[in-house]
């Protein structure tokens, strides 16, 4: 045999510089990103993801779009969608891009209207998209509350209640709704996004007892400090390295549409490590 000669020194990632860190993390995500549509667990898949021009909703977007399934991608934001749609794009997969705004009757229903005319079925539909509004109940504006409630309650009810009939198509349909912490422990000085979280959450159970026996499982995700630009605006006092990345929630809701067993996660608390268990 050969001498192989000395063996070259191992990199000690948690000494590199923070650019080579960096850089490191950036090729993990090119090369993560060439796998879409390589993988098959969602073949055959139809998603709507509402809020996928950024954050969790990207995300989301991606990774189902890695595992074979055809997305549709809706956000306010049309150049957000094609931000979105760039990172998925490949491999033949192209996917639906269509702009709403979830306070408007009219935009849901249009959106509504584009998915039973697009597809034969919905399996995944996945409630993400939100707003939020910062203060005491004297400075909340009704019309601030009103939006709140309309894209985080409102807008998933119509949306799971029209689009039932798709999803009863689906040999294993999914509705995933993201709530939040906030809705489960109510925030001082977040009346109305707290008041509309916890609304999502009380419909996503009602829901899941109400589709008990049915081929559609209901779950509802409620977050802590997810590093958005929603959070950065309510919540600047968390530090950034705290935050949890929009990838770690994204992973958790692939799990709940890839794995169909006899065990059931009807909902997941989420919190940072930073913070309190069951504070």
């Amino acid at each position: 045999m050969q001498a192989s000669g000395p063996a070259k020194p191992r990199k000690n990632f948690l000494k590199l510089p923070v650019h080579e860190l960096m850089e490191g993390m950036a090729t993990l995500r090119t090369l993560s990103m060439s796998n879409i549509g390589k993988s098959s667990r969602l073949t055959g898949k139809t998603a709507l993801i509402t809020g996928a021009g950024r954050g969790i909703g990207r995300v989301v977007a991606v990774n189902m779009a890695s595992e074979g399934a055809e997305v549709v991608l809706t956000a306010r934001t049309e150049s957000q969608l094609m931000e979105t749609a760039e990172m998925i794009n490949g491999d033949g997969i192209k996917p639906h891009i269509f702009v709403s705004d979830l306070a408007d009757d009219q935009s849901i229903n249009a959106l509504i209207e584009h998915v039973e005319a697009n597809f034969s079925q919905l399996d995944i539909l996945v409630n993400n998209a939100g707003v939020t509004h910062s203060g005491s109940i004297n400075e909340t504006a009704t019309a601030s509350w009103d939006q709140c409630m309309a894209v985080n309650a409102r807008a998933p009810f119509i949306l799971c209640r029209e689009l039932l009939a798709p999803l009863k198509k689906s040999e294993a349909g999914y509705i995933i709704n993201v709530a939040s912490v906030v809705g489960v422990k109510g925030y001082a000085g977040q009346i109305a996004y707290t008041a509309s979280k916890h609304a999502l959450r009380g419909m996503s159970i009602a829901l899941a007892k109400e589709l008990h026996d049915t081929n559609i499982r209901v779950h509802v995700i409620c977050p802590g400090g997810v590093e958005t630009e929603m959070i950065t605006q309510v919540r600047p006092d968390i530090p950034k390295e705290e935050l949890i990345a929009p990838q770690e929630i994204a992973d958790l809701i692939l799990y709940l549409v890839t794995h169909r067993g006899n065990a059931v996660v009807d909902e997941l608390h989420i919190r940072r490590t930073s913070s309190v268990p069951w504070g």
